[in-house]
């Protein structure tokens, strides 16, 4: 089902080599853009689309292409072009892979995957299409498959990133009210920020299985083809059927610690953002992050100031980031930036891994969010550990629930409740002042991780005991 073809170049794909590539592999092709200007799209006589070309990606950060695809790139750095063949057109896959060949040829580098042949499965192969309507191509490049209720995107590769094209389906998909559901083999994997986004239905992961044929890559459910749209199937009492596949539970011993948390600070001119998440990082590693972009791969090197910059280009609009760190620590946030009444708002979820023989640095927390409270305007923290994958990828199968360690409320929060009240939580052991003396906040230990119903009962205990002040805590 491979439809994507990676060029990993180690010159910069300029606007002729890219021509050059496209007008090498077929007779009298036309060229057109799509996506806004950002796809250049290769075209038969007739003008349907046979491959799209996005945007070179400057790849500026050790270690992306290799946690996205595999992959090593020589030097750590290079250049990543998406190529993609339309599905079910003989020889556009083979077209594609000509057109990736051909920039590695003139610029070096390497195509992915390297042993990918043979001609992409015609779409009624993957679902029933009698009645389906062909997306667009100049407004939804990566669409496979679109209908009323659904837009469906084909995907082969061992980790589904929250790439620029996935992310402008989802919001255009998000605009016409319908749901993004992407098709993968079962081998595939979710990155986290892909994970982030899909929320639940109409937005799901479609999973091929050889035994019943699709279930719900992130709850189980069965799923079959009806109306235009994957939908759970049910048995014969009406109760959703569950995958034998996703049973499969993983018990590596692998762990994350995952890190949420809410920062608010004052609108001003020489606001610059990313303190917080560079202040988490730097706790719980050690080292700042190593990367950023608006999508994956995180090609860009950290910089604050770009953060900004883009932050503020776009601005009343909300801005998604995604932030990467070094090779040697698997590390992964999402950052969200909003325009507020109150200021600009930062939502920051991080997550780290861990294998069998590593302890996860929970004795670090109180330090972070003393940090976050004294410098950056924490308004509430949530910290959690869960048996899960060491290099943050989502396999399509159970994963057990996460167990809350720590809870922190910035001094917004503590004052609605009152200082007095916040401090005496039914815990058993007593909170911790962080931040500014004239303007405390409270760290709250719930926990070792260990026990999944500890954890969440001292959380419950907690909320139930802040919200018992009668105010908004948070």
């Amino acid at each position: 089902m491979t439809t994507d073809v990676i060029a990993l170049t180690e010159g910069m794909p300029d606007p002729w080599s890219i021509m050059a590539a496209l007008l090498a592999g077929g007779p009298e092709p036309g060229v057109r853009t799509a996506g806004q200007g950002a796809v250049l799209q290769l075209c038969d006589p007739d003008g349907a689309p046979l491959v799209s070309v996005e945007a070179p990606l400057r790849m500026g950060v050790r270690g992306e292409a290799e946690r996205l695809l595999g992959v090593p790139l020589a030097d750590g750095t290079g250049w990543w072009t998406e190529i993609r063949a339309a599905t079910g057109v003989p020889g556009a896959e083979r077209l594609a892979r000509a057109v990736a060949g051909r920039l590695t040829d003139l610029l070096g580098g390497a195509v992915w995957p390297p042993d990918a042949s043979g001609d992409v499965p015609e779409a009624g192969g993957l679902v029933d299409v009698s009645g389906v309507t062909a997306a667009e191509p100049p407004e939804l490049p990566a669409v496979d498959v679109l209908t009323g209720q659904a837009a469906v995107i084909l995907q082969d590769r061992p980790l589904i990133a929250m790439t620029s094209l996935l992310s402008e389906a989802l919001r255009t998909s998000a605009d016409a009210d319908r749901g993004l559901q992407i098709v993968t083999p079962g081998h595939s994997r979710l990155s986290l920020p892909t994970r982030s986004l899909l929320t639940g239905p109409p937005l799901r992961w479609v999973v091929r299985d050889e035994r019943c044929g699709y279930y719900d890559g992130l709850s189980g459910a069965v799923l079959g083809w009806r109306d235009g749209t994957f939908a759970p199937v049910a048995d014969a009492h009406g109760r959703t059927l569950v995958a034998d596949a996703f049973r499969e539970v993983d018990r590596s011993g692998e762990r994350q610690l995952v890190v949420a948390f809410r920062t608010c600070l004052p609108a001003s001119e020489d606001l610059v953002l990313g303190g917080a998440v560079e202040a988490a990082w730097q706790t719980l590693t050690g080292a700042p992050p190593a990367g950023w972009g608006s999508a994956e791969p995180a090609g860009l090197p950290w910089s604050r100031e770009e953060a900004t910059s883009l932050a503020r280009r776009r601005s009343p609009r909300p801005t998604w980031l995604v932030v990467v760190g070094a090779p040697d620590r698997p590390a992964v946030a999402t950052l969200r930036v909003d325009r507020t009444p109150e200021g600009v708002a930062e939502d920051v979820t991080l997550a780290l891994g861990y294998g069998p023989g590593e302890r996860p640095p929970v004795e670090a927390l109180p330090e972070l969010a003393d940090t976050l409270a004294s410098r950056s305007g924490l308004r509430s923290l949530v910290c959690h550990l869960r048996p899960a994958r060491r290099d943050l990828s989502v396999p399509p199968r159970f994963e057990a629930p996460p167990v809350p360690v720590a809870f922190a409320l910035g001094s917004e929060g503590i004052r609605s409740v009152g200082f007095g009240h916040a401090a005496r939580a039914p815990l058993a052991g007593s909170p911790l002042r962080v931040g500014p003396p004239g303007r405390p906040g409270l760290y709250y230990p719930l926990g070792d991780g260990s026990s999944h119903g500890d954890g969440w009962a001292a959380l419950e205990r907690l909320t139930r005991h802040l919200r018992g002040a009668g105010r908004v805590t948070a």
